[in-house]
């Protein structure tokens, strides 16, 4: 089906990863973060395809940047939470540095969707 038009992007796809691997790691987080850091990483991750999707829901290209723009925001939120966890040692440098890298390919990626829609505003 075409109707889903933010199927077809690649930092869409990459974006969902992000949630695998973030629900993965959270999973061994203290049980006494459940509500906590590990309930709010989780919220983080998943809202940042769920923006991805809405935007291209949207019929303006303004609208699609400001979902994009939200979902950048969110990545970097993303990775403040495995800051923090890794401060905490609820995940080790390793574990960090590889969704640190990730992370840092899905803004790219990110950007680069933003850059094509705001050079079809101009």
């Amino acid at each position: 089906m075409n109707d889903f038009y933010y199927r077809k992007l690649n930092v869409y796809h990459k974006s969902m990863e992000l949630v695998a691997n973030i629900y993965r790691l959270s999973r061994g987080f203290p049980e006494d973060e459940k509500f906590g850091l590990s309930n709010q990483i989780q919220r983080a991750a998943i809202s940042v395809p769920s923006n991805i999707a809405e935007g291209m829901g949207r019929f303006s290209n303004k609208e699609r940047i400001h979902f994009l723009e939200i979902a950048n925001g969110l990545l970097m939120e993303v990775m403040c939470q495995l800051e923090a966890a890794k401060l905490l040692g609820y995940i080790s440098r390793l574990q960090f540095d590889e969704q640190e890298l990730f992370i840092s390919e899905t803004t790219r990626m990110l950007v680069g969707l933003r850059k094509n829609f705001e050079d079809k505003i101009v």
